[in-house]
């Protein structure tokens, strides 16, 4: 029996990991995927927002300030990744300036600390690539960009260490109530028990919430985004975050700088009808194209190495949905937590284990609990004297595998052999950036495949892109005749 079954491993299910993790409750994560964050925390901006546009008093308003700063708190416990841009929301014309003038007034209701406008003199001087069509900006210092797949694995690494329990591959296919407790069945014939249940299943959450209630509180419609990525040969293109001012669809298309060095174009926000299938698009991605250059000029499209499709959550609740099931008592679901979710994460963790399941009431204090999370080595980051001293105690931080990113043979080892380890291809390139950069592991991937091969004793026919079923090879074509 569990104290607590969290289905969603996403950064938003990760933290709450971790955060109950701080008390001596036993917890168990269940993830659908074949790893974490593979789905809504796969692929979007990967920034950190200020919290300038949430509507005052709202649940994202809060939880954007208070998550944009405990953000500084988690890099130095989790080592997770941050990077102090600050952000630029442009405007054309004088209809456009007043809109701005108003999210200036929203940002000081909602207390975002620094913000100013900018003329397009002043912010040039920051920004030589600003569109020449911009008349002014507001200027976000407080926006940071960081890493999503890293937070998911920071929080749930540093989770498991304090206790938590994780399983992957497991979709979550029934759910009953008995008595005081859940049972939770997975994969249509594993059952899990527990006495509070956390739904965290980011577009799944009203599926989820359909298993068990007659009338689910909230709806979720998949709202797809398309990216491009500029490679970091451009690196310095831009500074800050550029924003276009927000409509109903969104924030727009952003152009972002990226923790390690690339530069995002996008998104574009479409409703689709399947939530679980993000494709690109000639016509979206022309939208991305034509919407960057608004807010910026001389954009290096050339430079462009990959695009790539998300989906978002969005409900049909103004606002992100926490609370207790107003049919099952111990049922809590998290829905629709779109955009600002990834700033939120932490804080929404917070919000949920202490206001609204007030965990502190019901359990004590796990007194080994641990904060920090075991710093990472990033080899190509390092002097030439410590990468020195490194090879000589470790030989094969000396074999570099991946070129592009300069990863090393001991950095992919470490990620195959971690607390939240993997053994697919794409699992090593959330991990390590191995295949992430101008060649998109064409240089990599079969030493990689060699790698996961040997250390985990499994036939190259065994082994997996990413979902169990997407196995890299189907047949032998060159077999040595005996």
């Amino acid at each position: 029996m569990y104290d607590y079954i969290i289905i969603g491993a996403g950064v938003v299910g990760s933290a709450i990991a971790r955060e109950l993790s701080l008390y001596q409750a036993k917890t168990l994560v269940l993830e659908k995927e074949n790893d974490v964050a593979n789905v809504q925390s796969l692929a979007n901006s990967a920034i950190v927002h200020s919290g300038h546009n949430p509507e005052p008093n709202s649940l994202k308003a809060r939880l954007s300030v208070w998550g944009n700063k405990l953000y500084e708190e988690m890099e130095k416990e989790l080592d997770i990744p941050l990077l102090r841009t600050g952000a630029y929301v442009v405007a054309h014309n004088a209809e456009e300036e007043r809109q701005l003038e108003e999210l200036t007034e929203l940002a000081r209701i909602n207390q975002v600390p620094e913000f100013k406008i900018l003329s397009f003199e002043e912010a040039l001087k920051d920004e030589p690539n600003l569109s020449k069509t911009v008349t002014k900006v507001l200027s976000l210092p407080t926006t940071k960009v960081t890493y999503p797949w890293e937070v998911a694995f920071a929080a749930m690494e540093n989770a498991l260490i304090n206790g938590v329990e994780f399983i992957k591959n497991a979709l979550v296919t029934g759910i009953k109530k008995e008595f005081d407790y859940f049972v939770v069945t997975v994969n249509n014939h594993i059952e899990y028990q527990c006495r509070y249940l956390i739904n965290s299943a980011g577009v799944a959450s009203d599926d989820i919430a359909g298993l068990i209630e007659k009338n689910v509180p909230f709806h979720i419609t998949g709202r797809k985004g398309e990216y491009f990525v500029i490679d970091k040969r451009a690196k310095g293109f831009v500074n800050h975050i550029l924003y276009p001012l927000p409509t109903e669809l969104g924030k727009g298309v952003l152009i972002t700088p990226q923790y390690h060095g690339e530069i995002l174009l996008g998104p574009n926000s479409e409703l689709v009808e399947d939530k679980y299938l993000p494709t690109t698009s000639f016509a979206g991605l022309a939208y991305v194209k034509e919407h960057a250059a608004m807010l910026a000029d001389n954009i290096p499209f050339n430079q462009i190495i990959r695009s790539f499709a998300g989906i978002r959550s969005t409900a049909d609740y103004d606002d992100f949905y926490i609370k207790e099931s107003l049919e099952v008592k111990g049922l809590f679901h998290l829905g629709g937590i779109d955009s600002p979710g990834l700033t939120a994460c932490f804080a929404i963790a917070k919000y949920l284990v202490n206001e609204v399941m007030n965990v502190d009431n019901i359990y004590q204090l796990n007194p080994d609990f641990n904060p920090y999370r075991k710093k990472r080595v990033m080899f190509h980051k390092l002097s030439d004297v410590e990468k020195q001293v490194l090879i000589k105690e470790e030989p094969m931080y000396g074999n570099i595998i991946c070129k592009c990113e300069k990863i090393t043979e001991k950095e992919i080892l470490e990620a195959m052999r971690g607390p939240l380890g993997s053994n697919t291809i794409k699992g090593i390139k959330k991990r390590t950036r191995a295949g992430a950069g101008l060649c998109q592991g064409g240089y990599c991937e079969e030493k990689i495949v060699k790698m996961i091969s040997k250390e985990f004793n499994l036939s190259p026919m065994d082994i997996a892109y990413d979902k169990e079923n997407t196995k890299l090879f189907t047949q032998e074509t060159k077999v040595l005749k005996k």
